[in-house]
């Protein structure tokens, strides 16, 4: 089976399997707050070709014109329904349909903003050979990225200093070692680390899962050593 093909299925099977929790949000979005249902932001995709991203909205109307590309904890844009789409990634489900149309697949590294893409060396742009992803490695171990950046001043630029640099390596060990074995993997980390950890946390039981294999690496520097710490329950 190719990966196109994986991505495929497992989109139209989950897109059926899902439509009525998407239905559900799609009330709640409405109800919630003025404006769209859907957000739909311009990314750089595979080969560096531009594409319209579907996301739930979870911010106010015009929420790029008040503020960056990055979102902390405490950003004062998002809605209420929105804090709880991103608690749980919620707002990333409508990406099945960029799946679908050939866009997205479930597993690659994440899709960036332009401005962020024109700051890639020669060797970060090895991402843009394949398929931006729905999840992937960084998805995981930065599921916490919101309140990495609590308090920030300038989230755009603290993004690209504190958690760029481990996202775009995590991003290249993607795209050299991908396997349909590896995307299944971190399909179901995924799905155990923004859904069923933090709904168990909350109820006070334990998760004991299995790592997901990421490539190993040296480094003194404070940074990598914190990102550790926030991964050590998954990798």
């Amino acid at each position: 089976m190719t990966k196109r093909t994986f991505d495929l299925v497992f989109a139209i099977f989950g897109l059926v399997l899902l439509s009525p929790l998407l239905f559900a949000l799609i009330v709640f979005v409405k109800i919630d707050s003025t404006g769209p249902v859907f957000y739909r932001g311009l990314r750089v995709g595979r080969h560096g070709k531009s594409f319209c991203i579907f996301k739930f909205r979870t911010m106010v109307v015009d929420a790029e014109k008040l503020g960056g590309a990055s979102t902390p904890e405490d950003d004062p844009r998002v809605t209420r329904v929105g804090r709880f789409l991103r608690k749980y990634k919620l707002d990333e489900l409508p990406q099945i349909l960029n799946v679908i149309t050939g866009e997205m697949s479930l597993v690659g590294p994440r899709p960036q903003v332009l401005w962020a893409v024109e700051l890639y060396t020669q060797e970060e742009r090895i991402v843009l050979n394949a398929r931006p992803g729905i999840t992937d490695y960084a998805s995981v171990r930065f599921r916490d990225e919101g309140e990495i950046l609590r308090g920030s001043a300038n989230p755009d630029k603290d993004y690209f200093e504190k958690i760029h640099p481990e996202k775009m390596r995590l991003s290249l060990e993607y795209v050299r070692k991908q396997s349909l074995w590896l995307d299944c993997q971190i399909l179901w980390k995924t799905l155990e680390a923004v859904v069923l950890r933090p709904v168990r946390a909350e109820s006070g039981h334990k998760i004991d899962g299995g790592p997901v294999q990421e490539p190993s690496h040296d480094s003194d520097s404070k940074r990598e050593s914190e990102n550790q710490e926030r991964a050590d329950e998954v990798v």
